[in-house]
């Protein structure tokens, strides 16, 4: 599955070496198109060594804008405002421009990701809704000290994978809860949990690579949210419930994997002393879970329940509980006493329950969502 990267003459152009080996990296050959500008900012020997391939830089007479115009995708990136606004009346003056042009005749899928001065993106607002309008998928940009930057490498990454996955959750909502709530001591302490956001955010990835839309309610992260996400940020559990509850009805999945706090305290207005000695009564906190479907019946429910030190009889029984008491439908269950697994790790090892009970050894969180989300596919359908 070849991605053919078209480097423009943005300042960005700088970011096409990293961008094109981390698409290497995911398993997509890569070959290059360079304009006269990006050659001016970064040299086309850079990207040979970064794909393995010669680059593009003129038209010859091996026509390559016609060699390389159905390949899977054609991603533009960075993008300035002179190629959109040419692509977007059909100009065919340079080789990147001339390739996209005969892409679109074939239907090929092109992904454009705009990078310039904030005043010229606005003014050329008209043609890139005219070409999304053709279909034309674009990954927007960070807008901030008056520029369209560059988005993260791993937005463009995202949505390449997303515009060349087989889907399976095509027009579905998920909606997805990540991170620890924290709880408020006093105005400057409080309680919390050791949950990073990993396993969350590559459930919403998987999500979002299938083709569905998707919302995540985060507390406390470790990790960079993608901006192609609806975000919405809580702190506590209360907060927490809140945001699930305006957001459920909308949805067709519920992935429930923030670590929300069992507790709740009551909070000092003023700053507790610390010259003696405190007792913290601590008050259970409602489970979320539980009421996520008396908003949303329809709702197909995903839970994870954590336990510490138990062995695996133990641990399905308490997984088991939960989906009695939730009304879950699939079930995600781990001991984060497991070595290398858990809190903070790239890796977990799990047991996935509903209608039967398969256990998941130690996998990437990339792995475990993989096979999650193949499994909701395949039970929404």
């Amino acid at each position: 599955m070849t991605i053919v990267l078209c480097v423009t003459g943005s300042v960005a152009a700088v970011e096409t070496v990293k961008l094109a080996r981390e698409l290497k990296r995911k398993g997509y050959p890569v070959k290059c198109f360079m304009t006269d500008g990006a050659c001016d900012i970064i040299n086309p020997y850079a990207l040979e060594f970064a794909t393995g391939e010669k680059v593009v830089t003129k038209l010859t007479g091996e026509i390559e804008h016609v060699k390389y115009a159905d390949e899977d995708l054609i991603l533009v990136a960075p993008a300035t405002a002179n190629v959109i606004s040419k692509f977007a009346y059909k100009i065919a003056d340079n080789p990147i421009n001339t390739l996209l042009v005969t892409a679109s005749g074939y239907d090929t899928p092109i992904v454009i990701v705009p990078s310039m001065h904030q005043s010229m993106y606005r003014a050329v607002e008209e043609n890139v809704e005219k070409l999304k309008k053709e279909g034309i998928i674009f990954v927007e940009p960070k807008e901030e000290e008056n520029k369209a930057k560059f988005p993260s490498i791993d937005d463009v990454v995202l949505q390449v994978q997303r515009a060349t996955s087989a889907g399976g959750l095509e027009g579905r909502r998920v909606l997805v809860s990540a991170g620890g709530t924290y709880e408020d001591i006093d105005p400057i302490r409080g309680i919390t949990n050791r949950s990073s956001g990993k396993m969350g955010l590559e459930l919403a990835k998987e999500a979002y690579r299938r083709g569905a839309e998707v919302t995540m309610v985060t507390g406390r992260v470790d990790v960079e949210i993608p901006q192609v996400f609806n975000r919405v940020k809580v702190e506590s559990t209360m907060d927490m419930a809140r945001a699930l509850e305006d957001n459920l009805i909308d949805h067709d999945v519920f992935i429930a994997a923030a670590a929300v706090s069992d507790f709740v305290v009551e909070k000092n207005q003023s700053k507790i002393s610390s010259r003696t000695e405190q007792t913290l009564k601590l008050k259970p906190a409602p489970k979320i879970i539980n009421q996520a479907k008396e908003h949303n019946p329809a709702l197909y429910l995903v839970g994870f329940k954590a336990e510490y030190g138990v062995n695996q009889e133990e641990l399905i029984e308490s997984a088991k509980k939960r989906m009695r008491e939730s009304g879950a439908d699939l079930m995600v269950a781990n001991d984060v006493a497991e070595a290398g697994a858990g809190f903070g790790s790239d890796q977990n090892k799990v047991v996935l329950i509903d209608d039967e009970t398969w256990d998941v050894p130690l996998s990437t969180k990339e792995e475990i969502a993989t096979l999650i989300m193949g499994r909701i596919a395949e039970r929404i359908i």
